[in-house]
């Protein structure tokens, strides 16, 4: 018998996050990833009147696949990737993974040239903007174990945050929504951080449940050329299947001057990517009252209440700075007490303090408003 959980949360995937309706052709793209859930979201997708189109993945063989592509491979893979892309409606990509390091020895230039070629093409240009989407992770014992929780307690956890009442949310967002967009000047103050940079004039996108589950962020970006000073991220961040920890960036007029992790020299290469990713595509806050610290998963991750991402790499078209990339790479900052703290600044009046809000009118958005 189906666990009643993953019924809501298919029908919470088709019927709110990406609305799907009558003739709609649905892409459902789904990386190792047990069967029960994406039956249930092909179940929800008919019940509407839409069309599924499914792919199963596998990320060893993603990796077979990588090891020996050339640009002549990812090219070809590209323009039948396009071409499906282009003529859907909605895209929902269920993510899960055996292992978070899969990829981790697949040659970089390997990873640049797919990211570069297929990432940007396929998914930065038409998926991003051009239908209603959204990607999730799905529980599984790698993620039960990088959350350091038994697999059921995980369950339990990752049911209550993906179930959400997101419209509560969504609403609770509209004040600080309208507050960044008569924003000019942001200041981020906290360990190794001292930022400045203007959002003036950008548009601030609130996401509550349709483009992540799980969700919980409001993001706009910040003038291409307006970025100074130094941020260093206090949550570890797995890309390319290395596990950055303690990333620094310093920035002058925009652009990266300066960078170290513990991986400096791999670093230093995904920031070479292209000259887009030396420049920052996306500032967001996160306010998932569910989510409160890192498990080495950026769509959990980026959501955690207190906490901000600045991201180095393509933009968004609905925030859209200039910054086109092949690199999008959010970054986590925590701000509550437990990670030391922090202030963000809007034109010089403080609007959070230490993970909390503390405008009034902002004060729907801290946690215990939101549960």
């Amino acid at each position: 018998m189906t666990d009643e959980r993953i019924k809501i949360l298919a029908e919470k995937l088709v019927g709110y996050s990406v609305a799907a309706k009558k003739n709609d052709k649905v892409l459902v793209e789904a990386f190792d990833v047990e069967t029960p859930l994406i039956e249930e979201i092909i179940k929800n997708i008919y019940k509407v009147g839409a069309i599924p189109f499914v792919d199963v993945y596998s990320n060893k063989i993603q990796r077979r696949l990588l090891m020996q592509a050339d640009e002549n491979a990812v090219t070809a893979w590209t323009k039948y990737a396009k071409a499906k892309m282009q003529d859907m409606d909605c895209y929902i990509g269920v993510r899960g993974g055996y292992n978070s390091y899969e990829l981790s020895d697949v040659p970089s230039e390997k990873q640049e040239l797919y990211s570069r070629i297929y990432g940007h093409a396929v998914h930065h240009e038409i998926r991003v903007p051009k239908t209603r989407w959204v990607v999730l992770r799905y529980p599984n014992d790698s993620m039960s174990q990088l959350s350091g929780m038994s697999t059921e307690a995980f369950e339990d956890y990752y049911f209550s945050v993906c179930n959400l009442d997101y419209s509560l949310m969504n609403d609770r967002m509209t004040p600080l929504k309208t507050i960044m967009e008569k924003t000019d000047r942001v200041r981020i103050v906290a360990n190794g951080t001292d930022l400045t940079f203007s959002i003036k004039d950008m548009p601030a996108v609130k996401c509550a449940g349709n483009y992540n589950i799980p969700d919980g962020e409001i993001y706009t970006a910040p003038l291409k050329n307006s970025v100074n000073g130094v941020i260093t991220y206090n949550t570890p961040s797995i890309h390319s299947g290395l596990k950055f920890e303690n990333v620094k960036l310093v920035f002058k007029n925009g652009k990266i001057i300066e960078s170290s992790a513990n991986y400096d020299d791999k670093l230093r290469e995904i920031l070479d990517t292209d000259e887009g990713a030396r420049y920052v595509g996306e500032f967001a806050l996160g306010v998932n009252p569910m989510i409160t610290k890192p498990m080495g998963d950026i769509l959990f991750d980026e959501k955690i209440a207190g906490s901000v991402h600045f991201t180095p790499g393509c933009c968004y078209e609905d925030a859209y700075n200039g910054n086109i990339s092949a690199l999008h790479w959010d970054l986590v900052q925590i701000h509550t007490p437990e990670y030391g703290g922090g202030e963000i600044y809007f034109d010089d009046v403080l609007i959070r303090k230490d993970g909390k809000f503390v405008l009034p009118e902002l004060q729907g958005l801290n946690p215990e408003n939101l549960k």
